[in-house]
């Protein structure tokens, strides 16, 4: 991957682009979502994560849903790309921000299955600490009130059922104009 120095040889945002796949994870017409609570207010994020070097994207998927929610995806069906969102947007930090493609699928699970899942979610920190976050079942129609990463929820809440397809998998670009970090 190629990055584009500026004029004083650091790295441009979007300069290089990253992959992050994700499931939107369905028992019903309830979807799984992770709740974190943030000094800003609440952030829901649909359960996925960055694809890692040489991963597959569907190794990615696998994966991230293990890790995340204890999902064995070969125990769900479905598993579709419903959406591709683009992102294009300053993040708090020092590094530059990437441009990143988010790739969202769709799996279907029984109670049983969802009897098994995680209800946290704990991501390690490079200082140590922890994030732990909550798995909430949430109505899918519900969705369009809550700040969700990303920003997928008033598409997921327009969905005439669980189960219908969409016309267009893209959806429209994240941008500074249109999003906001919690």
């Amino acid at each position: 991957m190629t990055v584009t120095p500026d004029a004083a040889g650091s790295a441009l945002p979007f300069s290089r682009i990253m992959i992050r796949t994700a499931a939107l994870v369905f028992c019903g017409d309830e979807v799984a979502l992770i709740r974190r609570d943030r000094p800003a207010g609440v952030l829901y994020s649909v359960p996925g994560g960055n694809v890692e070097y040489g991963e597959s994207l569907p190794g990615a998927l696998r994966r991230e849903l293990a890790e995340e929610l204890s999902l064995d995806v070969d125990r769900a069906e479905g598993g579709e790309l419903l959406w591709a969102v683009d992102q294009m947007v300053y993040r708090p930090g020092a590094a530059p921000a990437p441009r990143k493609l988010h790739l969202i699928h769709r799996l279907h699970i029984g109670e049983d299955v969802r009897a098994d899942l995680a209800t946290e979610e704990v991501d390690e920190r490079p200082d140590g600490s922890r994030d732990v976050g909550a798995i909430e079942w949430i109505d899918y129609r519900r969705t369009g009130e809550l700040p969700v990463y990303p920003p997928v929820g008033r598409a997921l809440a327009a969905l005439p059922s669980a189960r219908a397809t969409v016309a267009d998998a893209a959806l429209e670009a994240v941008t500074d104009d249109n999003y906001t970090w919690r």
